[in-house]
């Protein structure tokens, strides 16, 4: 946690949020309010409805409810950008074409993107140090760099509030850190609110000013992360024994161990006989067959 939020301005606000599928209600009323320049963790079981509920803050599935801004309008694309955890990459795209898509919230009907506007993106790549992967298709990067490209194309967009779903999945613990020590990077730099849907509960804290814990597509709990991360609720929430450490200032998850089962026993063969694999087993020595001959 690196910023305080309590005095910053509300720049996003969702009351009563409700998203059903198929009759099934899979959030249920979840309240929140975005301060300007935060970074909120949004946490919880696969199921909880963290992907539903950013869909459901850019208007990408139908919901009940009020999403709306500080001055109390409705959010467009100029104001909040998606980043979403399975993003399409069409083939055959370059690099700068497929970040270009971000100035489509900017562009009139049927108006092409002008040479700011490829600026701005190839501004957003030198950022993020993929300024000399513009030119290359998508298909021929690598997890990370896919990682830097997708953010490159939503701050492209230069919305002041950025979603972020599950954005480090794909990628192993060194470029993990990298791209999530990027956006933090960029969010104290341009002043962006940050809302990151994330697995990690230990990265989750060690990024985020607060957390917003899910279950059953209802706000559990909502605070600092050494208020909402706590063993028992976490425990409970989860459905499996977690424990909360300090590790230098960071704050750990890790699961109980697993109790042992009687199945789980290793057979004991220290009585078994050894296998004899073609040796003697009454250990007489063998007949010296030259003595014999002579």
């Amino acid at each position: 946690m690196r910023s305080s939020t309590s005095r910053s301005a509300v720049v996003l606000s969702a009351r009563d949020v409700r998203v059903g599928f198929g009759g099934v209600e899979v959030l249920a009323g979840v309240d929140l309010d975005l301060h300007r320049g935060e970074w909120l963790g949004l946490i919880g079981p696969n199921g909880s409805g963290k992907s539903t509920f950013l869909r459901s803050l850019v208007g990408m599935v139908a919901s009940t409810g009020r999403v709306h801004l500080g001055d109390g309008t409705a959010p467009g694309p100029r104001d909040v950008s998606l980043m979403p955890q399975a993003p399409e990459l069409p083939p055959g795209m370059t690099v700068v074409e497929y970040v270009l898509l971000g100035r489509t919230a900017h562009l009139g009907w049927l108006e092409r993107e002008s040479a700011a506007d490829r600026r701005i993106a190839v501004d957003a790549l030198r950022r993020l140090g993929m300024g000399g992967f513009a030119d290359r298709t998508l298909r021929g990067l690598s997890g990370g760099e896919t990682q830097r490209v997708v953010i490159a194309r939503a701050l492209t967009q230069q919305a002041p509030v950025l979603l972020l779903d599950e954005p480090t999945s794909a990628l192993d613990p060194g470029h993990q850190v990298e791209v999530l020590e990027l956006v933090d990077d960029l969010r104290h730099r341009d002043g962006l609110t940050v809302v990151a849907a994330m697995h990690d509960l230990g990265i989750a804290s060690r990024y985020a000013d607060r957390l917003l814990l899910l279950e059953g597509g209802r706000r559990i709990a909502l605070g600092t992360p050494r208020e909402v991360l706590q063993d028992a609720l976490l425990s409970q929430v989860y459905g499996w024994p977690l424990h909360v450490h300090d590790l230098d200032g960071h704050l750990v998850v890790v699961p109980a161990p697993r109790a042992p089962r009687h199945t789980d026993a290793v057979p004991d063969h220290s009585a078994a006989p050894a296998p004899s694999w073609g040796v003697p087993t009454d250990h007489r020595p063998v007949p010296d067959r030259a003595q014999e001959v002579s």
